[in-house]
């Protein structure tokens, strides 16, 4: 059986992630003059709150009983995660050679959300109770959303902000 131990760490190194991400979501929000891209961050963030108080609850649970709570569930995602411009609104493109800031972002979600599904995939990997690997595996799948809505809105508009600051490899 996993130690009680390692998992209590875990949880807690989860919720310093999940609280990172909510952070960086907000100011990422309060920073981009794009207003669906401001509406998505946001939304981005309440989403890391929303694994905040998972972990949290399922802290709690180890903490009193021993073991993580089957019965404590995620809500279901509410950011629609479709499409290939799914954070910045099509106006973005019309200014994307000073949208420095928002390129950054994508650029820091993306590796903050591949940074937290690697973490969630290694200790499920790692988790002798079946419990709390489909917790963390619950987690890596949420975070693999993120992943790729940031991914594809970065592959959506990278070619035109290159092109517009006038990166040219070759």
């Amino acid at each position: 059986m996993d130690s009680k131990k390692r998992v209590e760490e875990g949880i807690k190194k989860a919720i310093e992630a999940e609280g990172t991400g909510y952070h960086f979501y907000m100011m990422a929000s309060s920073k981009t003059e794009d207003t669906k891209g401001k509406k998505i961050f946001e939304a981005l963030a309440n989403e890391e709150l929303e694994h905040v108080r998972f972990l949290r609850a399922q802290l709690a649970s180890l903490t009193e009983t021993g073991n993580v709570n089957s019965a404590i569930e995620l809500s279901a995602p509410k950011v629609d995660e479709a499409g290939a411009s799914p954070i910045f609104s099509a106006e973005l493109k019309s200014r994307i050679g000073d949208a420095h800031y928002e390129m950054t972002a994508l650029s820091i979600g993306i590796q903050l959300e591949l940074s937290s599904m690697n973490f969630y995939k290694e200790e499920a990997e790692a988790a002798e109770d079946p419990d709390v690997a489909t917790m963390y595996r619950s987690l890596m799948d949420w975070e693999g959303g993120h992943y790729d809505m940031l991914k594809r809105q970065q592959d959506n508009l990278r070619e035109d902000y290159w092109a517009e600051g006038g990166f040219n490899p070759f």
